[in-house]
């Protein structure tokens, strides 16, 4: 009985995000109401509240669904210690789940680069330990920046494309992503 209630709980609440995602492809989301997601969702109010408080932490439980899908992919290096740099795992992730990605943008997450994990020691090493958290910034505006347009013109390029745009941005600095184990993440 309660593996059916649980289901039947995971399944209102994929619902829920499913059509918020929708409606946030056309609207802001200070432009929808609960009541526009349950009508369209086909459920009760009852049934929304029992699982967000409002509409800010619906947006809240999709954010923090895609930034663990992207810790997920990761999920090895960091338990192992190293960076690959392996950027193409990221876009091949995108272009899977666009729809997702534009929302993210859209609810303006990416402002706080939750998903993006910079190599703080491999850049101190690289840049001489001098002006880190300008190549930081420099780097995960860029990758940011770089992902919109993507996602903006269709994703047409391929992510294997999309991965050598990123290294191209870097040559002089191939080591970077060549794979070879660094320390952080």
């Amino acid at each position: 009985m309660n593996t059916k209630n649980n289901r039947r709980k995971r399944a209102s609440m994929q619902r829920i995000e499913q059509v918020l995602v929708e409606l946030l492809q056309t609207k802001d989301l200070n432009q929808i109401s609960v009541s526009d997601i349950c009508k369209r969702a086909n459920l009760n109010r009852s049934t929304f509240y029992a699982n967000y408080v409002d509409i800010y932490g619906l947006a809240d439980a999709i954010r923090e669904k895609l930034e663990a899908q992207v810790a997920e992919l990761y999920k090895d290096e960091v338990t192992q210690g190293f960076n690959s740099n392996n950027y193409l795992i990221l876009f091949q992730h995108i272009v899977e789940n666009q729809l997702f990605y534009r929302t993210y943008f859209k609810l303006g997450y990416d402002e706080k680069y939750r998903i993006w994990a910079y190599d703080y020691n491999l850049a101190e090493k690289h840049f001489d330990g001098r002006f880190i958290e300008y190549h930081m910034e420099f780097f995960k505006s860029g990758l940011t920046r770089i992902i919109k347009l993507w996602l903006q013109n269709g994703c047409k390029e391929t992510p294997e494309e999309m991965f050598e745009i990123i290294k191209s941005e870097y040559r002089g600095r191939e080591e970077i992503f060549a794979g070879q184990p660094s320390k952080g993440t």
